[in-house]
C-alpha cells in the first residue's frame, strides 16, 4: 500500500522475514509494528513511531493497515503491544477478530 497525502508520501509494508511492517514516509523508515505469526494468527508485540515522526497521527495510520491487513488474512488478532491493545479499545470493529493476550 502506498498512499499520499499533501505533505509526505506514506508506505508501510509487510515484512515477514523480520516478522514486521514498516512504515516509511518519503522513504525514510519511521516506524514499525512487529509481530510473531503463526498459521491463522498474529501476535502484535511492539509499536514505535521514530520520535522526529510523531504528532502526525503515523502510528493510527499504522495500526489501522496493520489491523486491517491481518483481518484480510483472516488471522486472529492478539494484541501484546500496549499501543496495538489501546488502538483496538477506541475501535470495536476489530473485536470479533481479536482474542485476549495470554
Amino acid at each position: 500500500m502506498t498512499t499520499t497525502d499533501s505533505t509526505a508520501d506514506i508506505e508501510i509494508v509487510r515484512d515477514d522475514a523480520q516478522r514486521r511492517y514498516e512504515l516509511t514516509v518519503d522513504g525514510v523508515q519511521a516506524g514499525i509494528a512487529a509481530f510473531v505469526a503463526t498459521p491463522g494468527r498474529i501476535v502484535f508485540t511492539h509499536t514505535v513511531v521514530r520520535p522526529e515522526f510523531e504528532g502526525r497521527g503515523l502510528g493510527s495510520r499504522l495500526a489501522r493497515f496493520v489491523l486491517d491487513d491481518a483481518v484480510a488474512r483472516g488471522e486472529r488478532i492478539v494484541p501484546r503491544c500496549p499501543f496495538i491493545a489501546d488502538y483496538l479499545g477506541r475501535h470495536p470493529e476489530y473485536e470479533a477478530s481479536v482474542d485476549a493476550p495470554e
